[in-house]
């Protein structure tokens, strides 16, 4: 088993259970100018990718500054009512930091939504890099930001794990060197990130004790 001493995360789907906050936001921003019909099911495939991209592609816009004030005014109004941890993420961040392994989180998310949503559901202690869009020239898929978490860190791509529940996690994990692990509890189902490439799938995030060495408890 290697030795493993760092862990990435991505946000949204991962740790922070945000799926129903993002739906009803893309929603409200879209009505009226994506098609008819428009509804979640458009919009669970491409959870994870950049918002403005995501705007784009259900639009069919390339101008989408309004739509992106939009979708952030509902998305922030009604953050605090949706947002809530994924099962057993207090407990496992927790302990992972208290037996010293390096944490970060690795999003496509602005600085601004991310610090607030670490802030909300008080985990943000735990993180000791937070990489967002607003931090790298090149979004995931792009191997770039789980780089640059690696670089804060000073971490070796070798002893490292992306943990994440889109498509764009495990590519940008992959192409960085580093183990990627899929959440089966994605919207996206667990066989489309191991299709992806994940090297291995959890279906708890206790599962990453055993993982990392340290007994599943």
């Amino acid at each position: 088993m290697k030795a493993y001493d760092t862990i990435l995360f991505d946000l949204d789907g991962t740790i922070l259970d945000t799926n129903e906050l993002i739906i009803a936001s893309f929603i409200h921003a879209l009505k009226g100018v994506a098609e008819e019909g428009f509804n979640r099911e458009h919009i669970i495939p491409s959870m994870g990718a950049p918002l403005e991209d995501q705007l784009r592609r259900f639009s069919g816009l390339e101008q989408v500054d309004h739509l992106v004030a939009a979708y952030r005014e509902v998305n922030l109004r009604l953050h605090d009512e949706y947002v809530r941890l994924f099962g057993d993420v207090e407990e496992v961040l927790a302990e992972l930091h208290r037996q010293g392994f390096k944490l970060g989180v690795v999003t496509t998310k602005m600085r601004l939504t991310t610090d607030r949503g670490l802030a909300f559901t008080d985990i943000a202690k735990y993180m000791d890099v937070v990489i967002t869009i607003d931090d790298v020239q090149n979004a995931k898929p792009h191997p770039e930001p789980v780089q640059k978490a690696l670089e804060g860190l000073g971490s070796e791509p070798g002893r490292a794990i992306m943990v994440g529940d889109s498509t764009m996690d495990i590519e940008s994990g992959n192409r960085a060197g580093v183990t990627t692990v899929g959440v089966a509890w994605s919207l996206k189902g667990e066989q489309v990130l191991r299709d992806a490439g994940a090297h291995y799938i959890i279906q708890s995030m206790t599962d990453l004790y055993e993982l990392v060495g340290l007994e599943n408890r």
